[in-house]
């Protein structure tokens, strides 16, 4: 399961949780403007925007997990079991596999407008990347620099949510995820007011008991809900710093530690890795499960008009500073 935000402050900032119970030796991916994207069923793209995000390269091909483009516009896609639903082919509509989705938006939108046009006539179909590879289930949250959109296709048709809370987690649909909230609309920030009756004299014993009801599990409906209180009432100062630390900070109050998800034998679901992207400046900053320090890549400081990928394999062991 995953977890994604969006977050403005001086700059706009675009990221997720990675959570799975396995690696696929993911790695920072540039794919640069002249690289030729291939695509199974509609006119491929040889010249298009830069992207930068974490992905599975296989046979030379971006698999991303989430990523951003030079326009600022970034896409992640996140797990949606039992409820992605992928179609058959059709002939007036732009038929994209889902392991397409994001390079076949990121690679020729700039903004929210133009990927709402682009997907009038889209049609994800069910098609593996290799036998391999087979198709994960998911749903998607697309962010420019002031709105964001949740992307899903379901069995009864493809939907588009605009996402006003700029957050995303998996299960249930977006639709039931928002009104959720409602059952949450008491928590705040202050202190509580006693509301439970005028004949008691109830104290106040502790800070942060306004927020009483808050979820703390790791379902993603719980999540979500988290997520969403935490982003919103979140306060970061506006310099690089300051802002991609409140971002991970955000991230790191639902992210899973080993041991607290099981998934049968011994395997658990841990938070692979966390990203955190400055969509204006085109870095992508990222930490792993067992590295903690925040390590950067400017998509900027490589040659945008080649033809061939980038990879920088993640950092993964943990580094720490001794100050004595």
């Amino acid at each position: 399961m995953c977890t994604a935000i969006t977050y403005k402050t001086k700059d706009h900032y675009f990221g997720r949780n990675f959570d799975l119970e396995y690696s696929y030796k993911e790695t920072v991916t540039i794919t640069p403007r002249n690289y030729p994207f291939k695509f199974r069923k509609v006119n491929d793209i040889n010249q298009h925007y830069a992207i930068i995000g974490m992905a599975y390269v296989a046979n030379d091909y971006p698999l991303y997990y989430d990523a951003i483009n030079e326009k600022g516009l970034g896409m992640a896609g996140l797990n949606f079991p039992n409820n992605a639903s992928y179609k058959e082919e059709k002939s007036d509509k732009d038929n994209i596999a889902p392991f397409e989705f994001i390079p076949w938006v990121l690679s020729q939108c700039a903004n929210i407008e133009e990927v709402k046009k682009l997907l009038n006539k889209i049609n994800i179909v069910k098609i593996d990347f290799s036998e391999e590879l087979r198709l994960s289930p998911l749903h998607w949250i697309i962010a420019d620099k002031e709105k964001s959109i949740t992307v899903e296709s379901v069995e009864d048709g493809f939907k588009i949510y605009d996402n006003k809370v700029g957050v995303l987690t998996n299960n249930p649909t977006f639709d039931l995820q928002m009104f959720n909230l409602n059952n949450y609309m008491n928590l705040s920030i202050e202190p509580p007011i006693n509301n439970f009756s005028k004949e008691l004299n109830l104290d106040i014993y502790s800070r942060g008991m306004g927020a009483l009801g808050l979820p703390g599990d790791l379902s993603s409906a719980s999540r979500f809900v988290k997520a969403t209180f935490t982003k919103l009432n979140s306060l970061s100062g506006s310099s690089e710093s300051e802002s991609i630390s409140q971002f991970f900070h955000i991230l790191s109050s639902v992210e899973q530690q080993r041991g607290c998800v099981h998934m049968g034998e011994d395997k658990y679901e841990i938070t692979i890795y966390s990203s955190c992207c400055n969509v204006d400046k085109g870095i992508y900053y990222y930490t792993t499960y067992e590295n903690s320090q925040i390590t950067g890549i400017d998509m900027y400081k490589e040659n945008l008009d080649s033809t061939d990928l980038i990879s920088y394999d993640l950092i993964k062991d943990q580094q720490i500073f001794m100050q004595n």
